[in-house]
């Protein structure tokens, strides 16, 4: 025994002695060049500091982009536990732009409240107009950017609670298939799953999709919270043989869209492009956009009511500039492109203004977890919410932020099979309805205690947002051209 710690304890001194002789020969890292050997713990401090931030230094409140007390209340809600607190909230409701409901002193009694109202997207307008019911759903997360299991999971549990899934740029899986869900199929930028072998757009494939009695709709995405301005990003390193089958690129390649669709360069070509998906698919078409300045928005709304109303989108997707992703430049997911709570009422008043309130559908989509996310989101005037990251969170994600490294911990973000044995889609995809269920239960909640009878009878009248003196205004003063509807007259 003693000669094996000899033994041991040598080889140690031979490591040690061999990186300081290494660290003082090199001339690439001058921490290294100056203190060989001990300058190796910075960056180990540095790599782990993320860690103990999270879980021993972090206050609830103060984790970026999701805090310790969202996650908290998404883990709960997918396992169907109790969400109630004790002793009060620990948010700030001092700081500047939180929204304030306003309760009204005799709500809606459980007695008296009513179903949520199932919206038909495209009535009127497309030979197969589509009935959402669920006013929560799954945003864009394309296979590849996350794993086939993690896309069981969703789809499964998407199909369950009732609610639609976007599929994501990445193109239809044979796992979106699989779990039965209602389906969005997204077409980016490179048209993934949709494109000629020049990367054009192909009617017959794109008619093929349409075929699917699960696609219910398509969207164009023409911006990216994330990312505005900059395509789809998918390391080479997740590009399998099975992905780069389905989106027709080579295998291991890095997978960068382009920055734009080609076809489209102006507010009039956008439109042409939606009518031309809609009259190959027969089906609605909407697109997602990230809101920078309005006024190519007010030309395509303008063109709109030029060429009548059956040219209009079906429904326009708004991301916020605080949504996220798997990979995006640091400078574009940090500087770019208005966060939701400013863009979703810009573009519900525009739509308005124009007259165009019940042939557009809003969908707002951008860092909504929660149900006072998805609440105020309604009141401001969107149709629909949808969440990636949400449902991420629901299935397991612990937000380590290594969605594109395929080194993801949980499964989730990885092709790496030994990493996925931890991810169960079975189980996974009862946590994934659970978690659609107790958000509509608990917005239904909030309206019922701003008392009104349903989800959709929210509106800005119900909500206040505190002001940079402290003081909290009503959002319908901030954005007088949204709808009434119900109000709080009793208040």
């Amino acid at each position: 025994m003693p000669t094996l710690f000899i033994w041991l304890l040598g080889l140690v001194f031979a490591v040690v002695i061999l990186t300081f002789i290494f660290d003082i020969s090199q001339s690439k890292n001058a921490i290294l060049r100056n203190y060989p050997v001990v300058g190796h713990f910075r960056y180990l401090f540095s790599t782990l500091g993320e860690f103990f931030r999270q879980y021993f230094f972090a206050m609830d409140r103060e984790e970026m982009p999701f805090n310790r007390a969202e996650r908290q209340w998404v883990n709960r809600a997918s396992e169907n536990k109790s969400n109630t607190i004790a002793f009060g909230s620990t948010k700030n409701i001092n700081t500047p732009g939180t929204a304030i409901f306003i309760n009204c002193p005799f709500p809606t009694l459980d007695s008296d409240a009513v179903e949520t109202k199932t919206v038909i997207i495209g009535e009127g307008y497309s030979s197969n107009p589509y009935a959402a019911k669920s006013i929560f759903n799954i945003s864009g997360m394309s296979f590849g950017a996350i794993s086939k299991l993690a896309v069981l999971a969703l789809s499964n549990g998407a199909r369950m609670a009732g609610c639609w899934m976007n599929t994501g740029e990445g193109g239809i899986s044979p796992y979106h298939l699989e779990g039965g869900a209602d389906l969005v199929f997204q077409i980016g930028t490179a048209k993934y799953g949709v494109r000629n072998d020049d990367g054009s757009l192909s009617d017959e494939k794109l008619a093929n999709i349409a075929t699917r009695g699960q696609v219910k709709m398509f969207e164009l995405k023409v911006s990216q919270g994330a990312k505005p301005g900059k395509g789809g990003i998918l390391p080479g390193i997740k590009v399998t043989k099975q992905i780069s089958e389905i989106r027709g690129i080579p295998k291991g390649e890095d997978s960068i869209s382009p920055n734009r669709h080609v076809e489209v360069s102006n507010a009039s070509e956008l439109l042409d492009m939606i009518n031309h998906v809609r009259e190959v698919t027969q089906k609605p078409v909407g697109f997602k956009t990230v809101i920078g300045h309005i006024r190519w928005l007010e030309a395509l709304l303008e063109e709109v009511n030029k060429r009548g109303k059956d040219s209009a989108p079906d429904f326009i997707t708004v991301d916020g500039g605080d949504g996220g992703t798997g990979a995006a430049p640091m400078a574009l997911m940090d500087s770019m492109g208005l966060p939701l709570k400013e863009a979703l009422p810009l573009v519900v008043d525009k739509i308005m203004q124009c007259g165009l309130e019940d042939r557009i559908k809003v969908v707002a989509s951008g860092k909504m977890i929660t149900p006072s996310d998805v609440a105020w989101a309604i009141c401001a005037g969107a149709d629909f919410v949808t969440s990636a990251r949400g449902f991420m969170f629901a299935i397991g994600c612990i937000q380590s932020l290594k969605c594109n490294k395929n080194t993801c911990p949980t499964g989730i973000t990885t092709h790496n099979k030994r990493l996925q044995k931890g991810l169960n889609p079975k189980s996974k995809s009862i946590k994934v309805k659970n978690y659609i269920n107790n958000i509509t239960k608990t917005v239904g909640m909030i309206a019922h205690s701003c008392g009104v009878k349903e989800v959709r009878g929210l509106n800005r009248t119900h909500v206040r947002i505190v002001q940079i003196n402290g003081k909290s205004i009503p959002m319908d003063e901030l954005c007088p051209v949204c709808p009434t509807g119900e109000s709080n007259e009793s208040i």
